[in-house]
This record gives C-alpha cells, sequence and structure tokens, in this order.
C-alpha cells in the first residue's frame, strides 16, 4: 500500500473512531434524560463501533506493514480478519439491541420527551455524511477494510434514522404509541444484521480469492492488445490483499523470437500495466508460445 494510502486509510479510521466517542456521550445523554430507549440503544451501537475502530486502528499498523523475509507478499490479508471482527462487533450490538428492545416491549412505555428529535437529526445527518465522506476514499483506494467503516457509519444513521421515526410517530400518536421507541430499536437492530453480512460477504469473498475483478481483467487484456508483440492473455488471476493487487498471467509471444526477446516483451506489458493501473502491487508473467499469429484474447464481460 502506497504512503497516501496508509494515512487516507488510517485517518478515515481515525476520524470514526473520534466522532463515535463524541456520539456515544451525546445519544446516551440524550437518551437517558429524554426517555427514548432507541437513543440508548444507539449509543451502545455507538459504543461497539468506537471499540471495533479502535481495534481496526490498531490492528492495521500490523496489515501496513511491508513485505518481509516471511510475508513475501506484504500483511494485508490481515486486513480482512479485521473486518471479519468488525462483523462480529456489529452482530454483537445487533442481537444485544434487539434483546432488549424486546424485553422492554414487555413493559408499560412512556413518551420520550420531544428534544430527543432535534438530537437524531443531527446525528442521522452528520452519519449519513460521515458514511459517504469515509465510502468516497474507500472506493478511491480499494479498501474493504475503509467500506466495512463506511458502512458502521451509514448503519449507525440508518438506526438513528429508525429512531427518528419511531418517536416522532409515538409522539404524534399519543401515549399509546409509546411501544414505537422499542420497535425502532428493533428494526435498527435487524438493518445492523443485514449490514454485517453485507460487510462479511465481500471480505470473506476477498478472503478466499473468488474471482470478482473482471472489469480489472478486461483493462488488462486491453493493454495487451495494444502491445503488437502480445499475440493473447489466456488466463489472467487477479488477487486482492488488502489494497493491493497482485496479478498472475499467461502471455502468448510469437514462438519464433528468442527467450531474451520473449523476456523483454513480458516486462513491457508488466511495466504498463503498473503504470497505467498504480493499484496493482506486482504482475507475474508466464511466456509461452502460440501456434496461430496473431491471437484475438477473448474479453470478458
Amino acid at each position: 500500500m502506497s504512503i497516501q494510502n496508509t494515512h487516507t486509510t488510517n485517518n478515515a479510521v481515525l476520524f470514526g473512531l473520534l466522532s463515535n466517542l463524541v456520539l456515544v456521550a451525546l445519544k446516551a445523554l440524550v437518551g437517558i434524560f429524554g426517555n427514548s430507549f432507541a437513543l440508548i440503544a444507539d449509543a451502545i451501537e455507538s459504543a461497539t463501533d468506537s471499540a471495533s475502530s479502535l481495534m481496526l486502528w490498531l490492528g492495521l499498523r500490523y496489515a501496513q506493514r511491508p513485505p518481509d523475509e516471511n510475508h513475501p507478499y506484504g500483511h494485508g490479508r490481515f486486513e480482512a480478519l479485521l473486518t471479519f471482527l468488525v462483523v462480529f462487533f456489529l452482530m454483537i450490538s445487533a442481537i444485544s439491541i434487539g434483546i432488549q428492545a424486546y424485553a422492554n416491549l414487555q413493559e408499560p412505555q412512556t413518551l420520550p420527551e420531544p428534544f430527543t428529535l432535534i438530537a437524531l437529526v443531527g446525528i442521522v445527518a452528520y452519519k449519513e455524511g460521515s458514511f459517504r465522506y469515509i465510502r468516497s476514499k474507500a472506493r478511491r483506494i480499494q479498501s474493504s477494510i475503509l467500506e466495512a467503516e463506511a458502512w458502521h457509519h451509514r448503519a449507525d444513521a440508518f438506526s438513528s434514522a429508525a429512531a427518528l421515526i419511531g418517536i416522532g410517530l409515538a409522539l404524534i400518536l399519543g401515549p399509546d404509541f409509546a411501544w414505537l421507541d422499542e420497535a425502532a430499536a428493533f428494526i435498527s437492530a435487524i438493518a445492523l444484521m443485514i449490514n454485517a453480512y453485507r460487510i462479511f460477504r465481500k471480505a470473506f469473498s476477498e478472503f478466499m480469492d473468488e474471482d470478482l475483478y473482471h472489469p480489472m481483467a478486461k483493462e488488462i487484456l486491453e493493454i495487451g492488445q495494444e502491445l503488437p508483440f502480445i499475440s493473447g492473455i489466456p488466463t489472467c488471476r487477479i488477487r486482492k490483499l488488502g489494497a493491493r493487487y497482485f496479478v498472475d498471467l499467461h502471455v502468448w509471444v510469437d514462438p519464433e523470437i528468442s527467450v531474451a526477446q520473449g523476456h523483454a516483451h513480458a516486462h513491457a506489458l508488466k511495466d504498463k500495466i503498473k503504470t497505467q493501473m498504480p493499484l496493482i502491487e506486482d504482475v507475474l508473467i508466464h511466456v509461452e508460445p502460440v501456434e496461430t499469429f496473431p491471437y484475438e484474447p477473448p474479453i470478458p464481460a
């Protein structure tokens, strides 16, 4: 991972950690004094987010270490393990919120205070803004860990929005509908579970080297087509470790050229790919002779 990408990731995670700490205090105070378990549930979620963000921030120091003798591909795979940890915390907070909300529904309810709505409007706007800010950085550097962190903020926005709707309806409809506050907390727990699965599925796919990079493979094949001495690229495999991509290629060249020429052609292709696609850390190329020259390589859909 480049120094710039490392700073981007670390700063985004640190931003999430500090903002969640502030929101824990705000939500807890407003929830307690405003008589809203939906807001208290939100505070619990933010506290869980803060703990996971702290672990992420510390764990990324290891994941971002450069390759060494024992880890020639670097330590980026640790990012996926950190993402699994985030998912675990999301699941725990969702289950705890859901259980407590269900238990509260069995008890007589009192209406939340109206001022809780003002706090919730600000919280929803802030968390949605945080989601968009971090997701834009995640997509720019292709970081699954930042994508998970972004969805942490979106999940928080969802749960706060559910609380806003539940409290608002309860205040409009009257004391008989005070249970809507607890129902909102229960709905936020379900939304949190769904988001946890989305994050887990993507991280698991990366961890298992699932073939997820067809657009990138298409771009690589198009780069190969620009070089007249490359007859075709029959095999293109891509794996992702953290924010780094590693590519394995089989390329076809004229069988009449020398080994030295084939070696030079492979290096020319590698250099061109890495120049045009800076997120690719390394390209391993196996040169093979082709019977029919030139060859038109297939482009994946």
